[in-house]
């Protein structure tokens, strides 16, 4: 169940939850009774569906979507001083994932109606230390990839494609993490699908694939005892427990994707029109993979009015968030490399204004008429 009794407000309306079925928790009792915990056979089981589903040669499955960008930073390259060029709208782990190798993250503003980011402020960007990009799929939106990988192919720069949020989705009928050099996808419970925590590497290339499947387990390479190591790893495999609960839901991922949509067009029939809320811009190169339903308040409205809207529906039992904060704003982001408000003004402006709604696969369409009419009252 997702939702719970308070006393003040009734019922709880969640702002996420997973969609967990009795097929999942029979796949987990199995792995237990076989006695494989790890390394056993769930995991080539999930990767080959999720390979297949993305139409791609390798996945590599991981302990999270972090630990997947961390280890394509190192298969690509990514040294001291190199600069990876990205967005300041995004989950911190885009960057972080290039501070891991001591490389330096480089932002550039987003499209103020797409809240991607903007390609035609990529290429300024580029100077000799750069190395790659790494386009976030914000929300579920794959971003404009042709024009990314056109810059990247006139600097001879790897693409590395933070799809995190946007298992599912398609860019000019392409799946979303086949679109760059290599992919990653999150699996955390507010995503598409989940294993609790998890990731997954997907790319075409055989050495980033060969490079990420040893790095995951502590740099061993394929038929290597289990003291040997060829190169510097971690820690980073995915259970057999997780990997039985992916594999599942990807049996089911068509099924999801469809509820996610369903509650998703909810929102949107009874949201739209009202002049003070706004949206993403969904382009017509794009089919979007829910990941979050994230409305924009008009201009008209401060960073405080947001803070006290979201305030007033959670004690009015209606889940709810800021989403999300920019990356450049974060302290020891503004510490260590001087960031400072101003620097990124499309960004900035989107994201003092954006309130992620409650948005899973278990919500009612009654559940959404209160959140939306509530909502409204607020404003």
């Amino acid at each position: 169940m997702h939702t719970t009794k308070t006393p003040a407000t009734g019922t709880q309306i969640e702002l996420s939850g997973p969609d967990i079925t009795e097929a999942e928790i029979h796949a987990v009792a199995a792995v237990l009774r076989s006695g494989r915990l790890s390394l056993g056979p769930a995991v080539p089981r999930f990767e080959q569906s999720v390979a297949r589903f993305v139409g791609v040669k390798h996945a590599v499955a991981v302990s999270s979507g972090t630990c997947g960008l961390h280890l394509l930073m190192r298969a690509i390259g990514i040294s001291p001083n190199d600069e990876v060029i990205g967005t300041p709208f995004s989950f911190v782990a885009s960057s972080n994932c290039v501070l891991y190798e001591g490389g330096k993250p480089v932002f550039v503003d987003i499209d103020p109606d797409t809240w991607n980011i903007d390609p035609t402020r990529v290429e300024a960007a580029v100077n000799a230390r750069t190395r790659a990009i790494i386009p976030v799929n914000v929300f579920g939106q794959p971003a404009d990839m042709d024009a990314i990988a056109a810059i990247a192919r006139r600097h001879r720069l790897r693409v590395i494609e933070d799809s995190c949020e946007s298992l599912g989705a398609r860019y000019k009928g392409r799946m979303s993490g086949s679109l760059g050099d290599a992919g990653v996808f999150g699996f955390y419970p507010n995503k598409q699908i989940t294993t609790g925590e998890g990731g997954m590497i997907t790319t075409n290339d055989d050495e980033i694939a060969r490079l990420c499947i040893s790095m995951r387990n502590q740099g061993r390479d394929t038929g290597m005892g289990w003291l040997s190591h060829e190169r510097l790893g971690f820690n980073y495999r995915l259970s057999d427990v997780a990997c039985a609960i992916g594999a599942v839901q990807m049996e089911r991922i068509e099924e999801i994707l469809s509820k996610r949509r369903r509650v998703a067009g909810w929102y949107m029939d009874r949201l739209t029109g009202d002049a003070r809320i706004g949206f993403q811009k969904i382009v017509p190169e794009c089919e979007m993979s829910w990941f979050v339903f994230v409305i924009r308040l008009a201009d008209e409205y401060s960073d405080e009015d947001r803070a006290r809207t979201i305030e007033q529906l959670r004690a009015r039992g209606i889940g709810c968030s800021n989403y999300f904060a920019p990356i450049h704003l974060q302290n020891f982001y503004r510490r260590d490399f001087g960031y400072k408000p101003g620097d990124f003004p499309n960004c900035e402006r989107v994201a003092a204004r954006t309130i992620a709604l409650p948005f899973h696969n278990h919500l009612s369409e009654s559940d959404v008429d209160r959140v939306c009419e509530t909502l409204r009252s607020l404003l």
